[in-house]
């Protein structure tokens, strides 16, 4: 099984080295845990690499999600949108059931073996708009089967009910067809806030069965750590990891470091209270060391 990197720093080391292409994942959490950062990130990375990306909205505008984008640290969307690497289809508001079963393939037909990389964000609308549990698994089973002729899915899905309790109608279906299931659990209690990420499901590949904490920063989004109590803690984080990563830059492109560079000097301590700065560094460049080979091509 081929792997493809997920561009959330830190996740491919709990799935055995990266997504499995031509796979569908579904990220399953409350609001505020991060899954629309996610999946962005996750088409942030393929864009990288020279690979188009399609976000289809069953929610939110195109304008909310690109704000979003921008707001995390990533205003480069607008130079791969004006380019036509990333499109959008924005299905928020239609009769879902008519959108994929006639609009829908329509579109695949265009971008069919494109090896793009497909962002459905959420599921929930599609699960809400159908009253009977076969309509449900019928509709989101050919909505995965029709993208993912496309290449890669990610498919975010909202959490609803009791914290942590997968086994509701609107979480079992969309579970059972996923290939990959990841978990955001996201708390909030006397103002702390609790991140943790677990790997539930992931069809033929090695994964973690640990929870892992996580943060979120911005030009970063999603950092996940290999431990489950990280236990390096330090001030002056960001100068601290900008002088470890010195002895790394020959492992990024030029516009890799230059962004690392960018995005550590808009974080403080607060953004790394739970993580391990060694471990970081490593998924660091397991994440984008082959930027520097692709870029070498380009040039060559």
């Amino acid at each position: 099984m081929r792997k493809i990197k997920s561009g959330v720093v830190g996740l491919d080391s709990l799935v055995d080295g990266g997504i499995n292409e031509n796979s569908t994942t579904v990220v399953i959490g409350t609001s505020g845990a991060g899954k629309t950062t996610f999946a962005t990130q996750f088409l942030r990375r393929g864009l990288e690499r020279g690979n188009d990306a399609l976000f289809v909205s069953l929610d939110e505008n195109q304008e909310q999600i690109i704000k979003e984008a921008v707001e995390m640290g990533w205003p480069d969307i607008y130079g791969y949108l004006e380019d036509g690497s990333l499109v959008f289809i924005d299905a928020s508001g239609k009769k879902f059931s008519k959108f994929i079963r006639h609009e829908l393939p329509t579109f695949v037909d265009e971008w069919k073996g494109s090896e793009s990389r497909i962002a459905v964000d959420p599921l929930t609308p599609v699960i809400w708009s159908t009253e009977g549990r076969y309509e449900q698994r019928e509709l989101l089973m050919l909505l995965l089967k029709e993208t993912k002729k496309i290449g890669t899915v990610v498919c975010t899905l909202e959490e609803h009910g009791t914290r942590g309790d997968l086994s509701g109608n609107e979480i079992v279906i969309p579970m059972y067809l996923a290939d990959t299931v990841v978990h955001l659990k996201y708390t909030r209690k006397e103002g702390a806030i609790s991140r943790i990420l677990e790997i539930v499901k992931c069809r033929n590949s090695r994964h973690s069965k640990l929870s892992h904490p996580y943060t979120i920063a911005k030009g970063f989004g999603l950092l996940v750590q290999g431990r489950t109590s990280p236990e390096t803690k330090t001030n002056k984080a960001p100068e601290e990891l900008k002088r470890k990563l010195k002895n790394y830059e020959k492992s990024f492109s030029k516009r890799v470091w230059d962004n690392i560079l960018t995005s550590l000097d808009n974080l403080n301590d607060s953004d790394f209270a739970d993580v391990d700065l060694d471990q970081l560094i490593n998924d660091l460049v397991m994440t984008y060391s082959e930027e520097k080979d692709l870029d070498a091509k380009k040039n060559g």
